[in-house]
């Protein structure tokens, strides 16, 4: 048997606009010449092993839009290689295959593709709709009654819900109104974080329906409300920077404090109707503060100098809504901030 490397150039040669873009692709110091892909990698992780800029993971690939959108091609046991032939580095696919007789190759099996950045961070997050239109909650099912007249509904226990639709999801999660979330640059509201709960699954449909609580967080009771959970994770995509220039501002960090860092989920004051898609990797700056020239001549009048926003971090987004966006803090050299500026980087 002769082993042979099949090089995946499909990928390889896109028109995007993004793409034709020059651009300076800076390489990370000691980068590596190959990585071998294994399980637990993610795109990000692999994409830092070779680049200072992580979200230039697309153009080092030179991949167009759709690629960038449904990355399934990157597996556990390829190999990458960096190619610096041409002066500009890009990344080239190897899969080793077996040719067992003329016209026959034999691929070794392939199991999940590598995710963008690790899902258990971030599940609860796709799964559970948690940010709500400012007036969705009001206008949800809500639980109008329980099994035995219950005051706990602990798993098992049955909840008569009105308000379901003529054709419902099986599965529900309970929410309670939590905090508004309103534009840290004008206090408009923008939605509203639904407290979670637990779930219910749907036994009978009706006016009111039936349903059995199946999880329970926390203590559930009447007139909770109801919201059709999603079936499924949302499908992959690839970190890259927004095609054009998106700012906005961190209006809330999941668990209500003012500061978090690394690894945790953030809310962003920007979403659909501002450009922004799952993928997008935007700066965090600390705004510069404004202060007083010390040679100002006129004390009366003194002239103001603003000092320059200060990199903090970087983002990326993972779940958009029309005004809203969760976001994922990839980098921190500093504790984020609630009012923390994001930018394309």
């Amino acid at each position: 048997m002769t082993k042979i490397v099949q090089i995946i150039t499909s990928l390889a040669l896109a028109c995007s606009s993004l793409l034709l873009q020059a651009e300076e692709i800076p390489l990370r110091p000691q980068h590596p010449d190959r990585h071998v892909v294994v399980k637990g990698d993610t795109l990000w992780d692999i994409s830092a092993k070779f680049l200072k800029n992580p979200w230039q993971w697309p153009q080092i690939w030179q991949l167009n839009r759709s690629s960038i959108k449904d990355p399934h091609w990157i597996y556990p046991g390829d190999v990458i290689v960096l190619d610096t032939s041409s002066g500009q580095p890009v990344l080239k696919l190897v899969r080793e295959s077996v040719t067992l007789e003329p016209g026959m190759i034999v691929t070794p099996i392939k199991g999940d593709a590598i995710p963008a950045i690790q899902p258990n961070i971030i599940q609860p997050f796709l799964t559970k709709p948690m940010l709500i239109a400012p007036e969705a909650l009001k206008s949800a099912p809500r639980i109008v009654a329980a099994q035995e007249e219950r005051e706990i509904l602990s798993p098992g226990t049955r909840i008569y819900v009105q308000g379901l639709p003529d054709t419902p999801r099986n599965a529900w999660a309970i929410y309670r109104e939590g905090e508004a979330i309103k534009n840290p640059e004008n206090g408009e509201l923008l939605g509203t974080e639904a407290h979670y709960l637990g779930e219910a699954k749907l036994l009978h449909a009706g006016q009111p329906a039936t349903l059995t609580v199946t999880q329970a967080k926390e203590e559930i009771a009447v007139k909770d409300k109801l919201i059709a959970m999603e079936d499924s994770l949302s499908p992959p995509y690839l970190p890259h920077a927004p095609e054009g220039q998106i700012e906005g501002q961190i209006a809330r960090v999941s668990e209500g404090i003012n500061e978090t860092g690394y690894g945790r989920v953030v809310v962003l004051n920007r979403g659909e109707a501002q450009g922004l898609e799952r993928g997008h990797v935007l700066s965090v700056l600390r705004k510069g503060a404004s202060m007083v020239d010390p040679e100002s001549a006129d004390p009366k009048h003194p002239v103001m100098i603003q000092l320059p926003d200060e990199p903090v971090g970087l983002v990326m987004v993972f779940k958009t809504f029309p005004k809203l966006s969760y976001a994922l803090v990839m980098q921190a050299s500093q504790p984020i901030h609630v009012e923390d500026v994001v930018r394309t980087p």
